[in-house]
């Protein structure tokens, strides 16, 4: 019998095929990972929610989350989960109830960013990417410009916790996992 992140790798390698989507799936997944960790929630869970979050936007990028909620359903996920995955796109509607789901949307435009910072440093090292090197992108409207800068700041004020402090904590986590995810350092 398969485990939760066994079932979540397999259902990426069924509906994803942009290695750019992959490394999005991981990063996110990684910062959940790390969060669930911080809060002493269940590490596995929550990264397989990371992983699963856009698993079905490029084959259904119309109906993005709802076809992946849908999806996830007949795979036998229960609501908890299916509801963080719908509460990570505001335009969803859903409210994000559980400490999974905030955890979700804070982490979510957050790591992506992250990443495009550590992309243009010289070493391209995520480690070497500081909190206040990503405070200064997000001013600038034409880096990452995709990126929502107001739900990266209405993401950590969900989980109450700083924006600094949730920026580090990212970075934190996704150095962690920088092998994982492509970088090697």
């Amino acid at each position: 019998m398969e485990n939760i992140i066994e079932k979540a790798e397999n259902l990426v390698n069924e509906y994803v095929e942009s290695d750019s989507l992959k490394k999005h799936l991981k990063a996110v997944a990684s910062s959940m990972r790390w969060y669930a960790r911080k809060f002493g929630e269940d590490e596995e869970r929550w990264y397989a929610c990371g992983l699963l979050h856009d698993f079905d936007y490029e084959k259904f990028p119309e109906n993005h989350p709802y076809k992946g909620a849908e999806i996830l359903e007949q795979q036998g996920f229960d609501r908890e989960f299916i509801d963080a995955v719908l509460g990570h796109a505001s335009y969803t509607n859903v409210e994000r109830k559980t400490l999974m789901a905030k955890t979700l949307f804070a982490v979510d435009e957050l790591s992506g960013f992250v990443i495009a910072v550590a992309l243009v440093r010289p070493s391209k090292l995520i480690g070497d990417v500081k909190v206040k090197s990503v405070k200064k992108k997000m001013k600038d409207k034409a880096f990452a410009r995709q990126v929502n800068r107001e739900e990266i700041k209405q993401g950590a004020e969900e989980l109450g916790i700083p924006l600094e402090e949730h920026i580090q904590n990212v970075i934190t986590a996704l150095t962690e996992n920088a092998k994982e995810l492509g970088f090697e350092g």
